[in-house]
C-alpha cells in the first residue's frame, strides 16, 4: 500500500477539511514568498486536491 493510499484512507470522510488545509498551506506559502511562486503553488494545490479526490472548482481562478 502506497503512502498516498494510506493518506486517502485516513482522510476518507474529511475531504473538505483536507481541501481547506491545502488551501491554507498554499496561502501561507504565498504570503511568505510574496507570491513569487504563486502559479506553482496553485498548480500543486490543484494536483493535491485531484489526488485526494477533492477536486472542487475554486471561487477565484489563479492570477498571473
Amino acid at each position: 500500500m502506497s503512502m498516498l493510499d494510506k493518506l486517502k484512507g485516513l482522510l476518507k470522510g474529511h475531504e473538505d477539511t483536507a481541501r481547506q488545509g491545502v488551501e491554507k498551506a498554499g496561502d501561507a506559502f504565498d504570503a511568505k514568498t510574496g507570491n513569487k511562486y504563486q502559479s506553482q503553488v496553485d498548480m500543486a494545490q490543484q494536483k493535491i486536491n485531484e489526488q485526494l479526490g477533492t477536486d472542487n472548482p475554486q471561487n477565484n481562478p489563479p492570477q498571473t
